[in-house]
């Protein structure tokens, strides 16, 4: 299962911006979404440095298993989820 977050409504509105961020993720975990995809869009960079910040932080890091930066649009991120199979529990790789 895959998840999307476009952020492109609320780019200028910090606190929704993080609330978004933690609803997908909280949703992800809860429904087992293997990836989400987040669309910060491609403007400056500013809302993609702020996306990477929050996914960094870590009380958030420990809920993933790693982000990937799409190398043919720079304004997508994806960040992937693993669950162990036999107890559903979310596992981080190495």
């Amino acid at each position: 299962m895959k998840l999307k977050l476009d952020l492109h409504d609320i780019f200028n509105r910090g606190q929704q911006i993080d609330k978004a961020l933690r609803d997908i993720i909280d949703e992800a975990i809860e429904k087992k979404a293997t990836l989400v995809e987040i669309i910060p869009g491609k403007g400056s960079g500013a809302l993609k440095k702020k996306v990477l910040r929050f996914l960094d932080q870590r009380e958030i890091k420990q809920l993933y298993h790693r982000v990937e930066k799409d190398g043919d649009n720079w304004g997508r991120l994806f960040v992937h989820f693993r669950f162990n199979e036999s107890t559903g529990r979310r596992g981080r790789g190495r």
